[in-house]
């Protein structure tokens, strides 16, 4: 598949790090993208809070868009193709729905429609510290097929800003995805110059 047919959903949450949507939805642009998105209320306040961003503004930045009542969403189907699915950030309410089935909403039917079709669902949970309850609902999403990815900062590579630590987890998060020209940094060995 090219890059150009590739589809990509992204959530938003309430939780914090909306600067990992907002890279992913731009970067997504960048390599021809298809992207569906769906931000939940919370997700548009933190949104605004972090980066002074508007639902409007937010959603100019996405190929589609898609109200979190929309059910009836063509990505609320699995005869809807997608490469994968990535909620960024992702809250533990939603990843305690997901984990446990509870579809209420189009950003938790589309992971479960990700999920029950064997396709890749990225989780960028965002909590510290996490409660056991947290960790058990990690557990159950990863026996689904999830995959749990902090965006723990890797520090190797010498960062000098704040975006160059988020571009950084976006590219991995985009490589794991599937998602064709994703460029994270390849860590070469202490002898290496990276």
């Amino acid at each position: 598949m090219s890059s150009a047919a590739q589809r990509l959903v992204i959530g938003i949450t309430g939780a914090t790090g909306a600067a990992y949507a907002l890279r992913l939805l731009r970067r997504g642009r960048e390599l021809g993208l298809e992207t569906h998105l769906i931000v939940t209320p919370a997700g548009v306040l933190n949104a605004h809070h972090e980066l002074g961003l508007s639902r409007p503004e937010l959603e100019r930045e996405a190929s589609f868009c898609h109200a979190p009542g929309d059910v009836g969403a063509c990505i609320a189907s699995g005869s809807f193709f997608t490469t994968a699915m990535v909620i960024a950030p992702c809250s533990m309410k939603t990843l305690a729905s997901v984990a446990h089935g509870f579809g209420d909403n189009l950003l938790t039917r589309a992971a479960d429609v990700t999920l029950k079709e064997r396709r890749r669902l990225i989780l960028m949970v965002r909590e510290t510290p996490f409660n056991l309850a947290h960790l058990r609902n990690m557990v159950a999403a990863t026996e689904m097929g999830a995959i749990i990815f902090p965006p723990l900062p890797a520090f190797y590579h010498h960062p000098k800003t704040i975006a160059e630590l988020v571009n950084e987890s976006t590219e991995r998060v985009l490589e794991l995805a599937g998602v064709v020209g994703a460029r994270p940094q390849a860590w070469g060995g202490l002898n290496s110059n990276n």
